[in-house]
């Protein structure tokens, strides 16, 4: 009697064990990434109402097999850089419908989307894109899902243990703020739209480290008056000083803002990441950098200007890596290279894993 008891008590021990054991996650340190344009790796292109989509060629012509993937780039994103300097998995996009749980736990998330902004109300003339507040929705589907997989103290650990970058702004002045057609545009200077574009980040990390965000890196504005749009839209074909002059103010308030939440959000390492200067010299002095045009975009309709987007009737230039720009928005896959190195200089980062190509 005694004998099967003692059985009895080991198999519900082994059991107990066992239970835990499988509740707990091995699981790798992954991104989850926050973004426009400038990070987006899919998304739009399963919005099938967006006017911002990356479905089409040239678009990806270096990246893998040469096929148009949801980057609005030749190649690669600064996040899928970084990442990979970093040996961290490149997260798949949130719509990918092959996302699962497991895909999830391995390798991250990507929600960033083309048009999305700090405001919800920014780029609405694009019909569909995921704002920054809909990310983080969609950001906490993710968390019950994976919950109901490993168990919420193990999800719990595994949210805290991962990385996490945010990369939003420049649309809500080029395709909000700098647009009579939106409110904010005349309901706002200069001044006090950056002060609303500021509260309303700075209750979005807040909201992002109450959902398990610890280790967070902004990456800040670049110089936005000198992408090709904008310099075509002046007389002179200069840089549109008073377009930089909103980035550099964004991103003045934008680091204190991320000093002072990592001095007084519990475990949090808030990070900013600055390129501004480096890329302005690059614009400003694209020979010194081995490129040889920092004003037209890479891939254009001949001498029609601008036309926004590559489509399949543009033509590319001759030498991609010679180019700043990719189209009228976006850089190319190797001025990305040059601020994702920034970036790392300025944060301390030290590279893993090495890869230079696509």
């Amino acid at each position: 009697m005694e004998g099967s008891r003692m059985r009895l008590c080991m198999a519900i021990l082994f059991l107990l064990i066992f239970g835990i054991w499988n509740k707990r996650c091995s699981c790798a340190v992954v991104q989850f990434i926050f973004g426009d344009s400038l990070s987006d790796v899919g998304n739009n292109n399963y919005l099938t109402k967006s006017l911002a989509r990356a479905a089409l060629p040239w678009y990806g012509i270096d990246f893998e097999s040469g096929m148009p993937n949801g980057r609005f780039t030749n190649g690669r994103t600064v996040a899928d850089i970084i990442g990979d300097k970093l040996g961290l998995p490149r997260p798949p996009a949130f719509l990918d419908p092959s996302l699962d749980e497991d895909m999830i736990i391995n390798s991250g998330v990507n929600y960033a989307s083309g048009g999305g902004g700090i405001l919800n109300e920014t780029s609405s003339l694009f019909v569909q894109r995921f704002s920054l507040y809909k990310q983080i929705e969609l950001f906490q589907g993710t968390q019950e899902l994976i919950r109901r997989k490993i168990g919420r103290e193990a999800a719990d650990a595994f949210f805290e243990e991962s990385r996490y970058v945010v990369a939003m702004g420049s649309n809500d002045f080029i395709n909000n703020f700098l647009l009579p057609v939106y409110s904010d545009s005349w309901s706002y200077n200069g001044e006090t739209f950056i002060d609303y574009l500021i509260s309303t980040l700075e209750a979005q990390l807040k909201l992002l480290h109450s959902l398990g965000a610890r280790q967070l890196t902004f990456f800040g504005l670049g110089p936005m008056g000198c992408i090709p749009l904008q310099r075509f839209m002046t007389s002179s074909g200069q840089c549109q000083q008073s377009t930089n002059k909103l980035a550099l103010g964004f991103n003045k308030a934008a680091t204190k803002l991320l000093d002072n939440l990592s001095s007084t959000l519990p475990n949090a390492t808030f990070r900013f990441g600055d390129a501004y200067d480096s890329f302005q010299d690059l614009i400003n002095r694209p020979y010194m950098f081995g490129f040889n045009d920092s004003h037209a975009p890479c891939c254009s309709l001949g001498k029609i200007r601008p036309t926004l987007t590559c489509t399949p009737l543009s033509t590319l230039c001759k030498d991609r890596s010679k180019y700043v720009f990719w189209d009228e928005y976006h850089p190319t896959d190797q001025a990305n290279e040059l601020i994702a190195n920034e970036i790392m200089t300025k944060l301390g980062y030290k590279p893993t894993n090495d890869t230079s190509n696509p």
